[in-house]
């Protein structure tokens, strides 16, 4: 007789929903000060060769650590509602497979194309692609709309060159920030269905991720598969937290679960400074310090956001993060739009909004706007659904 799942709410969660709002702010905000000079190096990306991580290096992380905290409840719910495990898995399949998709085509326009051969300018093949994107993931209820979307997605695709010669085609490189989060997604997802969201067997496997890690740094094994491994025991954390929290099955109070939150971070923290006296924490190297200390960050403050929000019930400021967290995708690529289009148009931020405090009052305005815009565009309802 299989395992039983988890016993999870069924409602709506507000302090996921917070972490995953405060997320896309500090992102648009970060990104925003992408290039700027004369601001605080806290808030700027570390440089791969830095052994520690700032505020901008979180980030990414953050975005992880929310999928995984996602992952039992939506994983529970199809569950209960399609039962079929062959058909959820095929959903998860084609959801990780969207993202990589974006991620990919993403990931293309930064470097390595040949603009002569295509035809075209990068920015305007990237825009036709956001385009395409928006028809085959946002069109749900037209199919038409959505085959002629993904058929755009596959000529584009064709279109592409690269390398001087103009006969490369599209690279995989390190597939773009989209793509490590769908392959992050596809792998935790399957360890979870597989283990039927027991919490051993998902600290386990957040246990074989690090060593896997570890044995192909010290045999110069694939790297790519090595940072797919560390930001898959990211998502996985976050699934961890989460149980930790609201499985009903556990029969723990307020209280107790928040001592349980406490008690991960702290395991997380401290694995995470053991491992540093091996590796350096680098985002850019995605070793397992700076995988897990930022995942004792997020499960410490989303601690604080379920004593603020489920337990306080202090939850009228989360209206103005709630957008973002229901539009996830078009709250990540609306300023990258923005900025292909600009691109595009050849147009560049004046340059006093691009340095030191100036820099920063412009950064804070400019992701409260976007959080505003993606609040209209619900009212419209302009998502993508992967």
């Amino acid at each position: 007789m299989p395992t039983a799942l988890p016993v999870l709410p069924r409602q709506r969660i507000f302090a996921i929903d917070a972490l995953r709002g405060l997320t896309f702010f500090v992102m648009l905000f970060v990104n925003c000060l992408s290039g700027a000079n004369g601001i605080p190096y806290g808030i700027q990306h570390m440089a791969a060769s830095a052994d520690g991580m700032s505020l901008a290096d979180v980030v990414f992380p953050a975005f992880l650590f929310v999928v995984g905290t996602s992952i039992p409840f939506s994983l529970n719910h199809r569950l209960a509602v399609e039962g079929g495990a062959r058909q959820i898995v095929w959903q998860v399949v084609t959801r990780a497979f969207g993202l990589i998709v974006i991620g990919l085509f993403m990931v293309n326009t930064e470097e390595g194309y040949n603009e002569a051969a295509m035809g075209m300018s990068i920015h305007l093949w990237a825009l036709f692609f956001y385009a395409a994107a928006l028809l085959a993931w946002g069109t749900r209820s037209n199919r038409m709309l959505r085959w002629f979307g993904a058929a755009a997605i596959v000529m584009l695709a064709l279109m592409y060159r690269s390398d001087p010669d103009g006969q490369g085609w599209m690279q995989t490189s390190w597939w773009g920030i989209l793509g490590c989060i769908g392959w992050a997604y596809l792998t935790s997802s399957l360890i979870y269905l597989a283990g039927r969201g027991r919490l051993l067997v998902l600290a386990l496997a957040v246990v074989a991720c690090v060593l896997w890690f570890m044995v192909s740094h010290a045999m110069d094994g694939n790297e790519v598969i090595a940072m797919h491994a560390t930001h898959a025991s990211i998502v996985l954390c976050g699934a961890l937290c989460v149980l930790l929290f609201f499985d009903g099955a556990r029969g723990a109070g307020g209280t107790p679960r928040l001592a349980a939150g406490v008690v991960l971070a702290l395991v997380l923290a401290l694995l995470a400074w053991l491992l540093h006296h091996f590796y350096p924490i680098s985002k850019i190297g995605a070793t397992p310090p700076w995988a897990l200390y930022c995942a004792a960050l997020c499960s410490a403050l989303f601690v604080l956001l379920y004593w603020l929000i489920e337990m306080r019930r202090f939850t009228r400021w989360t209206a103005l993060v709630q957008p973002a967290a229901a539009n996830p995708l078009v709250t990540y690529l609306l300023p990258v739009v923005l900025a292909t289009l600009m691109g595009y148009l050849h147009l560049r931020w004046w340059p006093v909004l691009m340095h030191g405090g100036a820099a920063i009052a412009f950064a804070l305005l400019f992701s409260s706007v976007v959080m505003a815009l993606v609040a209209v565009l619900n009212t419209c309802n302009l998502k993508l659904k992967l």
